[in-house]
């Protein structure tokens, strides 16, 4: 048994689409019409026809109960970019105690997704600064075996 994609009812999936495009540079890889798979393991469903699969009318959005998570080298250059992009945040970027940076945002349909700061850059940032192997342990709440091996 092996998980194999992440999927997301959508109202409107030709919108959906290109906002993972535009966000994310996804891009569709297997086209089923009511049902796309996105690179990175991302599939979209109709909500229409997710409907019928299930049996009820009763699906919601916005429930703010599950994210999708990504994470990014380069976390700057991806907070400008948000700017660009007709999106309404959860929160702004913000640091976690262990030092990561990291935004949530709604897509379209109002799922929460979180971008974070990939987090063997955060130790990197850490150690570029000056911070010796163990303070960066400390700091971030992790083994220092963590931290070596991202040192390597």
């Amino acid at each position: 048994m092996k998980l194999k994609n992440i999927m997301l009812v959508v109202n409107d999936i030709d919108k959906s689409v290109e906002f993972y495009r535009k966000v994310f540079g996804l891009h569709v890889i297997m086209d089923f019409g009511a049902n796309k798979t996105l690179t990175g393991g991302l599939a979209l469903q109709t909500n229409e026809t997710y409907k019928e699969f299930i049996g009820t009318n009763d699906i919601t959005f916005g429930g703010n109960n599950f994210e999708i998570y990504f994470e990014e080298d380069d976390f700057d250059k991806f907070a400008d970019k948000l700017k660009d992009c007709d999106i309404e945040y959860v929160h702004p970027v913000k640091e976690h105690s262990w030092g990561q940076r990291v935004v949530r945002f709604y897509d379209p349909d109002k799922h929460i997704i979180e971008v974070g700061e990939n987090i063997k850059v955060v130790c990197k940032r850490f150690l570029n600064s000056g911070m010796t192997p163990e303070q960066v342990a400390e700091r971030m709440d992790v083994p220092i075996k963590f931290i070596n091996a991202c040192i390597r």
